[in-house]
């Protein structure tokens, strides 16, 4: 998602999403562990998803969090 994409959800709905992204990370690495990711740069591209997420979250104040 794109940050301005993000900025339109609501705090919990940002927060449900980082979790998602957080559990498919930790499926990725499984994954790699396991042999069977093909396409490493997924775990580029959910570590980057979860950073979007999360500087969204800090932006909007220690409320949000």
């Amino acid at each position: 998602m794109k940050p301005a994409e993000i900025r339109l959800l609501s705090t919990e709905e940002i927060k449900t999403k980082l979790a998602d992204a957080r559990h498919e990370l930790m499926n990725l690495r499984f994954q790699v562990v396991t042999g069977q990711l093909t396409d490493t740069s997924r775990l580029k591209t959910a570590r980057r998803e979860i950073a979007r997420f999360e500087t969204i979250l800090s932006e909007r104040g220690p409320v949000a969090k």
